[in-house]
C-alpha cells in the first residue's frame, strides 16, 4: 500500500471538516466558548485521554506485532500528553474523554474491527489531533507564552512521526482493497465525528460553523 496515496485520500475524502477544524472557530467550539489558557490546554488533554483509552484497547486485542507496536506508540504519546495538562496550565482539574473523539471507541473492544480499521481510526485521530495542537499553538504565541506555545507546536511534530509509523504498520496488515476500504472508513469516521462535535457545539452557542467569506 501507499501510505501517502493514502494519506492523500483520507484529506481529500474529509476536505472541509479538516479545513474547519484547522479554523479560528475550533478552539472556541471544543472549549465550549471558554477560550481561556486552562480551558484549551484541558481540552487538548482531554482528546488526548481519551486517545490513549482507546488506543490500550485496540492493542490489547491487535492481532499484528506491527499494529500493537504502533497502538502501544501512540498511546504512549497521547497519554503523555494527558499528563503534561497541569504543567502547562493552572485549574485545569482531572481528565475526562473528549467527545470529539468518541468514534475511536466505536472500534475498540466488541466491535469486531480489523487491525486495518483501527489503524486508520488512529490516521483519521493524528489529522484531527494535528490540526487542535496548531491552533494550541497559535493561541498561546498571541497570549505571549511562548514556552507553552512552543510545547503545543512540539506535539504536533510528534503527532505527525507517530502518524507515520501508524502509516508503515497499516502498510504491513492491508491486505486487499477491504482492508485498504475499511481503514479508510474508519479513519473518516472518526475526522467526521470530530466535525459533527465541532458543529453542534458551535450551533449550540449559536455561532454559524462555517467560515465567513
Amino acid at each position: 500500500m501507499d501510505t501517502d496515496a493514502f494519506l492523500a485520500e483520507v484529506r481529500d475524502a474529509n476536505e472541509t471538516a479538516l479545513s474547519r477544524l484547522g479554523s479560528s472557530k475550533s478552539l472556541y467550539a471544543f472549549t465550549g466558548g471558554e477560550l481561556t489558557a486552562s480551558a484549551v490546554v484541558a481540552v487538548s488533554a482531554d482528546v488526548a485521554h481519551a486517545a490513549a483509552t482507546a488506543l490500550e484497547a485496540y492493542g490489547a486485542d491487535a492481532s499484528s506485532d506491527a499494529a500493537a507496536d504502533a497502538f502501544g506508540a501512540f498511546g504512549a504519546l497521547a497519554a503523555e500528553h494527558a499528563a503534561s495538562a497541569p504543567d502547562l496550565a493552572d485549574d485545569v482539574g482531572a481528565r475526562e474523554p473528549h467527545d470529539a473523539v468518541d468514534a475511536l471507541a466505536e472500534y475498540g473492544d466488541g466491535s469486531g474491527a480489523s487491525d486495518a480499521a483501527r489503524l486508520g481510526a488512529v490516521v483519521g485521530y493524528a489529522l484531527v489531533a494535528k490540526k487542535l495542537a496548531e491552533q494550541s499553538t497559535g493561541y498561546f504565541t498571541g497570549e505571549a507564552d511562548p514556552q507553552t506555545a512552543s510545547a503545543f507546536r512540539s506535539y504536533g511534530s510528534d503527532l505527525e512521526a507517530k502518524r507515520d509509523d501508524v502509516l508503515d504498520a497499516l502498510a504491513d496488515v492491508v491486505d486487499g482493497d477491504d482492508d485498504h476500504e475499511a481503514a479508510l472508513d474508519a479513519a473518516s469516521a472518526v475526522v467526521q465525528g470530530a466535525y459533527e462535535e465541532y458543529t453542534a457545539s458551535l450551533e449550540a452557542m449559536g455561532v454559524n460553523p462555517k467560515p465567513v467569506c
